[in-house]
């Protein structure tokens, strides 16, 4: 479908949108609607107006609407993301889903909690606490950023090397597809193979398959114990060595975070910890388990990480702890505070192509004239590639692009993937099918207009538009 093709929310519309969601839960003026037209990337458009459903129905009879009329819309949690995804194309209307913020049930005995969309990871990993579980999704905006936002990037934080992401991590969801129908997948059992695996398909679609009502969240005991080491390196190949050589023993950290030399002496001046001075690279690393192996295992995954190192400290004092983690989650918030329109990237390379990828991406910096610093999970490859830049410089901004054009080269020449956590929204739209060949980009066209005919959810995201379209 293309923009010509969608329709205009015209006055009649709004007022049968405010039939089903209360006058008081609909916005219209263009003072009100601009904060809903952006997320954390540089992209914005204005919606046709915001929508704030409460509840499941509510959601299907918006959709039947919409699809009759062919108003595109935009599923929304706390725009957190950085890619563009929920940028209201073409006068969207925007499904504001922050409200519906409930934790419909908790339910220990089988490990599972069931959620609206707009709870938030905090208020989720708060609730199973309680019960002494986890969720093991927590990216660094877990404070306020959603559930489903969550599932709908597979967003997944440092806990993904253990525990996995949240396709790993949710049984089932309920949904609405572009017609208004409602759909459920998966199950409540942690096995299940009946049917097509449509939850694992939904997760990380964008919004542009359905819009998920309610999650089924698979839920984690806590360990009672936890270990919290920070390796140091003198450069990129031997902190990558010490990442392979960790990975390839029994005790799987449930975080091994790493940090180039550029990233640590970003942060230094606003972190607490004791930041070590001209180092290469850093890792952070956490091992949990019982009370009575925790020593062993954090033994085995330091004796792992002491390979090419410079140092390997264990956190002697919970106030130590704390300091690393503050650091580490205050890393991209600083660089912000750098270059507050930075060029923020998601790649993700073999563990073991790592160092060629850092030492790709520095020869690029020195090519280019732009500052990149890198940080990210180690311990799959996924590493965040920061260029700092000013868009306001239209030269650098040329050179960025460009860079950025090469970065992603590089990444697939490498054995990698565009996105392992952000997702694609508009940013990476278009380098999709550098990775997917177009056998595959069709099949995944032909998904799309089975779950949404009129292509009215989400439209112009996630996979490039088909030849002869336009957004």
């Amino acid at each position: 479908m293309t923009a010509q093709d969608h329709g205009t929310l015209n006055q009649t519309l709004v007022d049968e949108l405010a039939a089903i969601v209360g006058v008081d839960q609909l916005l219209t003026d263009a003072a009100d609607i601009v904060p809903y037209g952006y997320d954390n990337s540089r992209r914005q458009a204005l919606p046709g107006a915001v929508a704030f459903p409460r509840e499941h129905l509510q959601i299907q009879a918006i959709l039947r609407l919409c699809n009759e009329a062919r108003i595109p819309v935009v599923a929304r949690g706390r725009g957190t993301g950085t890619t563009g995804a929920t940028v209201p194309l073409d006068k969207a209307l925007v499904l504001a889903l922050e409200r519906m913020n409930r934790i419909l049930r908790i339910d220990p005995a089988n490990r599972l909690m069931v959620v609206q969309p707009g709870v938030t990871n905090q208020d989720v990993q708060d609730a199973a606490a309680v019960h002494g579980f986890f969720w093991p999704p927590d990216p660094t905006s877990a404070a306020v950023c959603t559930v489903g936002g969550n599932l709908a990037y597979n967003s997944a934080g440092p806990r993904a090397v253990k525990y996995g992401t949240p396709r790993e991590n949710t049984l089932g969801l309920r949904a609405v597809t572009a017609t208004g129908a409602e759909i459920r997948t998966g199950v409540s059992t942690t096995k299940g193979v009946v049917g097509y695996d449509l939850t694992r398909l939904l997760i990380g679609s964008e919004g542009t398959l359905a819009v998920i009502t309610e999650a089924t969240l698979k839920l984690t005991p806590i360990q009672p114990a936890r270990r919290t080491l920070r390796a140091v390196y003198p450069d990129m190949n031997a902190a990558a060595g010490a990442v392979a050589a960790i990975m390839a023993q029994p005790a799987t950290p449930c975080a091994l975070e790493f940090m180039d030399g550029s990233a640590i002496e970003m942060i230094r001046s606003y972190s607490q910890a004791d930041l070590p001075e001209r180092a290469g690279a850093m890792l952070m690393i956490e091992v949990d388990g019982p009370h009575a192996c925790i020593d062993e295992a954090a033994e085995a995954v330091a004796d792992a990480a002491r390979a090419g190192a410079v140092e390997v400290r264990t956190a002697a004092t919970d106030a130590e702890v704390k300091a690393l983690w503050a650091t580490r989650k205050a890393l991209s918030p600083a660089l912000r505070n750098v270059a507050p329109k930075k060029i923020n990237e998601d790649v993700v390379v073999p563990v073991s192509r790592m160092p060629a990828l850092i030492g790709g991406l520095e020869a690029l910096s020195r090519e280019f004239g732009i500052t990149i610093v890198n940080f990210g999970h180690a311990g799959n490859g996924n590493i965040h590639v920061n260029l700092l830049v000013d868009p306001d410089d239209p030269a650098q901004m040329a050179n960025a692009d460009k860079c950025l054009d090469r970065v992603f080269a590089l990444v697939l020449e490498l054995g990698g993937t565009l996105s392992g956590e952000h997702g694609i929204g508009l940013v990476k739209r278009d380098f999709v099918d550098r990775e997917i060949d177009p056998v595959t980009l069709d099949l995944m066209r032909a998904i799309k207009a089975q779950f949404d005919p009129n292509g009215i959810l989400n439209p112009g995201k996630a996979i490039p538009l088909s030849s002869g379209a336009t957004p």
